[in-house]
C-alpha cells in the first residue's frame, strides 16, 4: 500500500520553532492535510515526541518520534526510533555528547515541552541547534543500537547539509537514504552529486510553522502503516 508521509517536522521545541507548533496542533494539521505517517524531529531533543504520539494515537496518525541531530561537523541528520523509550534513551546518549549551553529565548526563540493538550509542561533550558560530539560517520551506527535509522537532512540545501559541510555523504557513514527539501529537484542534486544515483530520496517539509506543512506529495510502498514497517524499511536501504 501507499502511504503519504512526512518524515521532517518541527514542534514548539526547536527554538527556530513557531509557538504554535504545538504537537496537538501539528498533528491535527497533519491529518487535515492527509497524511498517514509523519515524524517529530526537533533539534537535538525528543521531549516532545511522547505527546505528538499520544496526540497521533487519538487522531488516528501514525506518529514517528524522532529527532534531527545537530552533529559536529554542524550537518544535519534526522533520526527516527521504533517507541518512546528508545528515542529517550538516544536522547540521554546525545545530551552526554552535548556541550550544555543555556538558551537564550530572547534571541533564539522558546524551547517548549508541551502535552498533548497544548498545557506547558516545561521549557527546556539548554540550547538545543548546537553542534554535538557526535560525527556524521557514527549517526547511522548510534541510531541502529536504540532500534532506530538514520538518513541526512536537506542535502540540496546550502547549509547545514552532510553535502554542504563536507563535500559528499562520506561511503563510510552507511546512509543509502538521504532527504531533500519538497520542492527540490533531484535531477539537479544528481548531476553535481553522481553519488547519491543509488539513494532512496525522501522528500519531507522540514516544517517550522504550521503554515509551511504542505499538502501531501510523495508516498512510500508499505506493508502497513506502522512505526515498525517504516524503519524496516528505511533501515533495509541502508544495508
Amino acid at each position: 500500500m501507499k502511504f503519504f508521509y512526512d518524515f521532517h517536522l518541527h514542534s514548539c521545541l526547536s527554538p527556530c520553532g513557531d509557538d504554535d507548533m504545538t504537537p496537538y496542533n501539528l498533528v491535527n494539521m497533519a491529518k487535515l492535510l492527509g497524511y498517514d505517517i509523519i515524524a517529530l524531529t526537533d533539534h537535538n531533543s525528543c521531549r516532545n515526541a511522547a505527546s505528538a504520539v499520544r496526540a497521533g494515537e487519538q487522531a488516528g496518525l501514525v506518529v514517528i518520534p524522532g529527532m534531527e541531530l545537530c552533529t559536529q561537523e554542524e550537518a544535519h541528520v534526522v533520526c527516527l526510533f521504533p517507541d518512546i523509550p528508545a528515542a529517550e534513551a538516544f536522547e540521554d546518549f546525545v545530551r552526554s555528547r552535548s556541550m550544555e549551553i543555556p538558551n537564550r529565548p530572547e534571541i533564539f526563540g522558546r524551547q517548549l515541552v508541551m502535552d498533548e493538550q497544548d498545557h506547558i509542561l516545561d521549557e527546556e533550558k539548554r540550547l538545543l541547534i548546537h553542534a554535538t560530539q557526535v560525527g556524521v560517520d557514527h549517526v547511522l551506527y548510534e541510531a541502529r543500537r536504540f532500534g532506530g535509522t538514520a538518513f541526512p537532512a536537506h542535502v540540496d540545501k546550502p547549509a547545514y547539509s552532510v553535502i554542504s559541510v563536507l563535500g559528499a555523504i562520506p561511503p563510510e557513514a552507511g546512509f543509502h537514504t538521504a532527504e531533500i527539501s519538497f520542492t527540490g529537484s533531484p535531477e539537479a542534486l544528481l548531476q553535481t552529486n553522481p553519488e547519491l544515483s543509488g539513494m532512496l530520496l525522501l522528500r519531507n517539509s522540514d516544517a517550522h510553522y504550521l503554515e509551511h506543512m504542505r499538502d501531501p506529495g510523495p508516498t512510500l510502498e508499505l506493508p502497513e502503516a506502522s512505526v515498525q514497517a517504516v524503519i524496516r524499511f528505511l533501515d533495509e536501504q541502508n544495508l
